[in-house]
């Protein structure tokens, strides 16, 4: 692990980091200025938004909950997410109860690793485009970059199409 200024803040994850290490995956911490959306962090971490995988934690109607993962510049389509859950619906968590179910996380930097907070992870299939992917590590003001495989495979990622269709904006743009 390579971490490339000291902290300022709350600290990346150490959960995460711990689970990083205890899966033998390579992986950079960069500290960056706080950022609010997954379009700022990516741009302060010097990713393309398609490389940086944003995070939001859903409930469905019977009450499970999961880890959905995203391109930076894509959105979560619900219904898309509901039928990948097999569920009636689902709902984003509110920053509330995101807060109740991880304290030391700030709400909207999730990690995209669900066996921190006993949730499977769901990713879109455009992830799967990039050898290294980056995300929030739990902090605004630090992420973490890592290989897509491994994690993939040390997360459990469970695949399925979960971004809004954009039928105005080209493919090459998103």
């Amino acid at each position: 692990m390579r971490e490339t200024a000291a902290p300022v803040g709350r600290p990346a994850d150490p959960r995460l980091l711990a689970w990083l290490a205890d899966h033998d995956i390579d992986h950079e911490v960069h500290r960056h200025p706080a950022t609010m959306t997954a379009a700022e962090t990516a741009r302060a971490e010097h990713v393309d938004p398609h490389a940086f995988a944003k995070t939001v934690v859903v409930q469905t109607s019977d009450g499970r909950r999961a880890v959905l993962t995203v391109e930076a510049s894509d959105r979560v389509d619900l219904a898309k997410a509901a039928y990948a859950l097999e569920a009636d619906g689902v709902h984003l968590l509110q920053e509330p109860e995101l807060i109740r179910t991880a304290p030391d996380v700030d709400p909207g930097a999730w990690p995209p690793v669900g066996s921190l907070f006993g949730l499977p992870v769901l990713a879109d299939h455009a992830l799967r485009e990039d050898p290294e992917i980056t995300f929030s590590a739990g902090s605004h003001s630090f992420g973490v970059r890592v290989d897509r495989a491994a994690w993939e495979r040390a997360a459990d990622v469970r695949y399925a199409d979960l971004a809004e269709d954009r039928p105005n904006v080209p493919a090459w743009i998103r």
